[in-house]
């Protein structure tokens, strides 16, 4: 073999032809230099020599600083080191381990992936015989002229607010996509209860010392009565044997299904009348009744959750004992998380947040280790769709606004920035993905914050509004934002561009008054209907005087003459009380 000299290795480099001609050729195999890597060494530049470390202590002591950091105390095991790969060498809590890391849930996209695992087989096993014994489905032939629905198996991961999987759930959906309207479906749309209303009873609870229950009621959509003639497959893995040419006729809903909203809520919307419910006239799912002995008992209706309170526990336990003798139900006990908010309930306040859903929002954007900022927003910012340059790729931008959407449940100072920057989903430019990460700073420094509601003696009703004016720079139109609280925490909040240009802050300011005066006249109502009427007006506080004026006094007819006339509603509801 031939030995190469100092400066071969760069010979071959710049002329590989050489080696070619003379290695390749030869069919010879040139070692030019051998490499070994000293793991438990690192170079002094101070010392100017090789020094010898301990990775044992450096990791325990990256651990001991992580931890430290944390706010944690570290439960690792220090076990004697070997170099027995089979042996534990460190230990942690799978609890400290679900809390420090996302875990990803494989969920089977079909039925034949599913099929492999147990725990999806028994969950479907519970699906198909809570169908059969809800008397959902028969089996048939299939008549000429009809068409038979295809089905499908969902599969999803529930989890704990903890972030910890607790339940394999599968469902059978219909392939609602192949129904035909007017044929084999009508309405299809279901009321649920709205947000503000949610919070609204929430905190009506907190003010009141009451306690808000939570039901579930399982395979909800099963219980729906149908009209039409429905015909579905018989789904995969649950095929009758000697049957297989035969299909199911639908006597009830299936999820999937487009009636299935409906004929579900028309159930239970029976049931509870029947149970000599009444529901109220300004929210559909808001359902109340009074016994007698004066003792008041609310629900209220999301799909297939209610939320139950109540003056009186044991008028409550007895609603929650006559709905589970109709309807298969889980009893979640007091209301601790709903709709990704996270209530506590105590017996001087209730407060509702939505921390996890936050921390699960910066991991997904890897901003959990961010530097915090103490506003939303720069003083004096100012956007427009001309800023910085297109994004090739708008989707985080668009993703980050729905997340900060979704989180202004139950945070009213994220209200502006969010629509600020719905704007600008559209064509976002890295200037706007700016802004939005700024956005996330911010909650990130802000993860505690949510809405308490504290035990007070009377219900009293107040709304704040104010507007920029001019704040667009792309069409000179105005914002305009008001909130409601009730008690010590806000209830409903709103943040809006305005449709009209304003020629002067005062416009502005009165534009804006109408729409609050509409929203204000609605909660007086749905607080009449749940029996805490306000006796008093409804005090809506405003810091522009000439808008007051205006609303106050019908004569200034030259100001207001060229003003729809729409906006002088508020003249009117400033008479009601």
């Amino acid at each position: 073999m031939k030995e190469l000299g100092e400066g071969s290795l760069f010979d071959i480099l710049l002329n590989p032809r050489g080696i070619e001609s003379t290695t390749w050729k030869a069919k010879k195999i040139v070692v030019s230099r051998d490499a070994i890597f000293y793991e438990d060494s690192y170079w002094n530049w101070e010392k100017n020599d090789v020094q010898k470390n301990d990775l044992r202590s450096i990791s325990e002591e990256l651990i001991i600083t992580k931890d430290a950091e944390n706010g944690e105390t570290s439960d690792w095991f220090d076990l004697a080191c070997t170099t027995d790969a089979d042996e534990v060498i460190k230990t942690k809590s799978l609890a400290s381990v679900y809390e420090r890391y996302n875990l990803v849930f494989a969920e089977p996209r079909s039925f034949d992936d599913a099929a492999k695992v147990p725990e999806w087989i028994d969950s479907m096993n519970s699906e198909i015989s809570a169908t059969e014994k809800n008397g959902t489905w028969f089996l048939t032939d299939l008549p000429s002229g009809k068409h038979a629905i295809g089905v499908k198996w969902v599969c999803r991961t529930k989890f704990n607010p903890d972030g910890i999987a607790f339940k394999n759930k599968a469902r059978l959906v219909i392939k609602g996509y192949a129904q035909i309207g007017g044929v084999n479906y009508g309405d299809t749309f279901a009321p649920v209860a709205r947000l503000d209303t949610i919070k609204l009873l929430i905190a009506i609870a907190g003010q009141l010392g009451w306690n808000v229950f939570h039901l579930d009621v399982k395979s909800a959509f099963l219980n729906g009565e149908l009209e039409e003639d429905i015909y579905i497959c018989q789904p995969e893995g649950f095929v009758v044997p000697g049957k297989e040419h035969q299909v199911y006729k639908l006597k009830r809903a299936l999820y999937g299904l487009k009636q299935a909203p409906r004929a579900w809520y028309y159930r239970i919307d029976s049931y509870l009348q029947k149970l000599g419910f009444q529901r109220c006239i300004n929210e559909a799912t808001l359902y109340l009744k009074k016994d007698k002995n004066a003792y008041l008992l609310v629900i209220s209706l999301y799909v297939d959750d209610l939320l139950v309170m109540g003056s009186n526990d044991k008028t409550v336990l007895e609603f929650k004992l006559s709905m589970q003798k109709e309807f298969e139900m889980s009893d979640l006990g007091l209301m601790s998380y709903f709709l990704g908010m996270k209530i506590n309930q105590s017996k001087v306040s209730i407060f509702i947040s939505q921390n996890k859903y936050a921390l699960d929002v910066l991991k997904k954007f890897k901003l959990e280790s961010c530097k915090g900022v103490d506003s939303p927003l720069p003083s004096n910012l100012k956007l427009s769709k001309n800023d910085g340059e297109k994004l090739c790729d708008p989707s985080t931008f668009r993703s980050i606004f729905e997340s900060l959407l979704y989180m202004t449940a139950t945070r009213p100072d994220l209200m502006f920035p969010a629509t600020l920057l719905s704007r600008f989903l559209i064509s976002p430019t890295d200037v706007h993905l700016g802004v939005a990460k700024r956005v996330l700073r911010y909650v990130k420094s802000t993860l505690g914050e949510g809405l308490n509601y504290l035990k007070m003696d009377n219900v009293v009703l107040t709304g704040y509004f104010d507007s920029d004016w001019a704040g667009s720079l792309d069409d000179m139109k105005s914002t305009s934002l008001y909130v409601f609280n009730l008690g010590s925490g806000a209830i409903c909040w709103s943040s809006k561009k305005q449709q009209v240009m304003a020629q002067s802050t005062t416009e502005v300011e009165y534009i804006i008054a109408a729409s609050v005066a509409n929203q204000a006249i609605w909660l007086r109502n749905l607080l009449s209907d749940l029996g805490f009427k306000q006796e008093s007006a409804i005090v809506l506080l405003c810091d522009n005087k000439s808008a007051i004026a205006i609303a106050e006094n019908p004569v200034q007819h030259g100001r207001t003459k060229h003003i729809n006339v729409k906006f002088h509603a508020i003249r009117e509801a400033e008479k009601i009380h």
